[in-house]
């Protein structure tokens, strides 16, 4: 049960924030394209019937600041009712729809060490303290100013091998080569107020707090916004070959709540200064986590991510989300000492950032929420009928 405010799930700065998300219009049973322009919420479904086209458009900040539509009032109050009322009335979907959801692993270098740990502990979490105090004691804990590709990473990389400690995970981690791989389906991500769903065999699993860039198909970033990458520790550190297992499930990709676009007042460098706070509210137990990250400690900066997710290499004729990786591992124990974090089914996920608001999610199975079932093909016959 999610317990919050809207007022608190918004940008700090709505008044300034341009914002473009997603509805699901119950009275006409599909999504819409929604913008927010000085706190009020316009359906501009009329003009834009995608996401993906507006931020195609040669400046989406203008399109969504003057598209016509039709009055949605305050968005604080559409977002509480959302809240208060669940799937009853229109509610936020993921601001994404047609485009790839890609992500970035080990960008962070705690994220770096928690990965190797995984792998070492090969999935089992009562392993994980012995192995940190071994890895942290070899290559200590701030990684951070080393640059991946650099003369020091390739030092730190021959130690490594040397001692018998290289990972696959350090590879990517201090390597001039960037882990990004599909993080979920187009039109599959759940938004604001949705659960977010574990794989059922899963008993070692966690949140991950990341920005989210909206990019478009030539390769330009024209926005950003939160995602949870929810990460299942024990199956991926079984194998780094069963990352789709452990990352790509039913809810397993929260994105939300708005996409913020660039303009005047927001851009890349605001996203390069963000600080991400996260919180976590247990339903059963009581249990409460709360932790932070920089962007500024990002290991790789987030236009070479974007680099080397597009370019003549790679297209994306829709555009893509970009998930930027997450320095966030919470080794908080929770259901007996040494055991560390684990969900619970209930617990409630805030994911925010003074300029982007929050996300807010509760964890369910994935086999317990709804399936996925609106998808492409359903996408166009609902706006083919739109048009009639």
């Amino acid at each position: 049960m999610i317990d919050a405010n809207a007022s608190r799930c918004l940008p700090d700065d709505l008044e300034q924030a341009l914002l473009v998300g997603r509805i699901w219009d119950t009275d006409r049973g599909g999504p819409g394209v929604v913008a927010v322009r000085n706190g009020m919420m316009h359906d501009i479904t009329s003009t834009v019937s995608t996401v993906s086209d507006l931020l195609e458009a040669d400046d989406p900040a203008t399109l969504a600041r003057t598209a016509a539509g039709t009055g949605l009032g305050p968005v604080q109050a559409f977002m509480q009712r959302s809240i208060e009322a669940g799937a009853t009335r229109p509610s936020l979907l993921a601001p994404c729809d047609l485009q790839a959801i890609k992500a970035c692993g080990v960008t962070f270098a705690v994220s770096l060490l928690e990965r190797v740990i995984e792998e070492q502990a090969r999935g089992k979490a009562e392993d994980a303290p012995r192995i940190r105090e071994t890895i942290t004691a070899l290559v200590g804990t701030d990684l951070s100013q080393v640059r991946p590709g650099s003369d020091a990473a390739n030092r730190l990389k021959a130690l490594l091998m040397e001692r018998g400690a290289w990972s696959q995970y350090m590879e990517v981690g201090l390597g001039p080569d960037a882990e990004v791989f599909t993080k979920s389906q187009p039109m599959s991500a759940v938004g604001f107020g949705a659960a977010v769903g574990l794989a059922q065999e899963s008993h070692w699993n966690n949140p991950e707090p990341e920005v989210v860039l909206a990019v478009n198909s030539r390769g330009k970033v024209v926005g950003a916004t939160l995602g949870n990458d929810v990460n299942l520790r024990d199956i991926e550190g079984r194998s780094a070959l069963l990352l789709g297992k452990a990352k790509d499930n039913n809810g397993s990709c929260a994105i939300g709540p708005f996409i913020r676009l660039f303009d005047d007042g927001f851009d890349i460098d605001a996203v390069r200064q963000a600080e991400l706070s996260l919180r976590i509210e247990g339903a059963d137990d009581g249990f409460v986590l709360q932790g932070s990250s920089r962007m500024s400690e990002i290991s790789r900066d987030p236009l070479d991510l974007v680099a080397q997710t597009w370019g003549r290499h790679h297209q994306y004729p829709d555009g893509f989300m970009l998930f930027l990786g997450t320095m966030f591992s919470p080794i908080q124990d929770r259901d007996a000492p040494g055991a560390g974090f684990t969900h619970h089914l209930g617990d409630v996920v805030t994911i925010s950032t003074p300029r982007l608001g929050a996300l807010v999610n509760t964890v369910q199975l994935s086999t317990e929420i709804p399936p996925w079932t609106f998808g492409v093909r359903a996408l166009y016959r609902y706006l083919a009928g739109r048009q009639r």
